[in-house]
């Protein structure tokens, strides 16, 4: 389902929806992280998506992860929390969502690299390499926040 994102953008439509959901920086033995060019928008983001009823957020992650990009991944921590109410998802169906997303830190446990009906190009970057990636600017701010190793609390 396509989408168009809007940030901080007094033209966006007003949000209908408010979704919980994860990401997940997911870094590998060498530093690499784990991206996915995404289908809907054509932007480079860190794998994530909505929680299901009976999950945690943990095995949220872990389930998009695996989905969007074929790698099994084990929670380590947490990069930040991110309930910009200026910043919204329009879907073709109608629905405005919120961004609500709490961004978790992953590592690798198996799996192969390959693309989903969500991605059409999955592959691991260096940090600096992240930096030339077009992307929403949530994302880089996640990327960012991992990079920087502070933990903000709110955003």
């Amino acid at each position: 389902m396509p989408r168009r994102d809007y940030e901080d953008d007094p033209n966006a439509p007003k949000a209908n929806s408010l979704v919980p959901a994860a990401s997940v920086v997911v870094v590998d033995a060498d530093g690499q992280v784990l991206l996915q060019r995404r289908t809907d928008n054509g932007q480079w983001a860190l794998p994530g998506g909505v929680m299901e009823l009976g999950e945690s957020l943990a095995q949220c992650g872990i389930r998009e992860t695996l989905e969007e990009t074929g790698i099994h991944i084990e929670i380590t921590g947490i990069v930040g929390t991110y309930t910009n109410p200026g910043h919204v998802f329009a879907y073709d169906d109608g629905e405005v969502r919120q961004e609500f997303s709490i961004c978790l830190l992953g590592r690798p446990v198996g799996g192969t690299l390959r693309v989903s009906s969500e991605s059409h190009e999955v592959a691991w970057f260096s940090p600096a390499e992240t930096d030339a990636l077009p992307m929403v600017p949530s994302i880089r701010k996640r990327i960012s926040d991992w990079r920087s190793g502070s933990i903000p609390v709110v955003r």
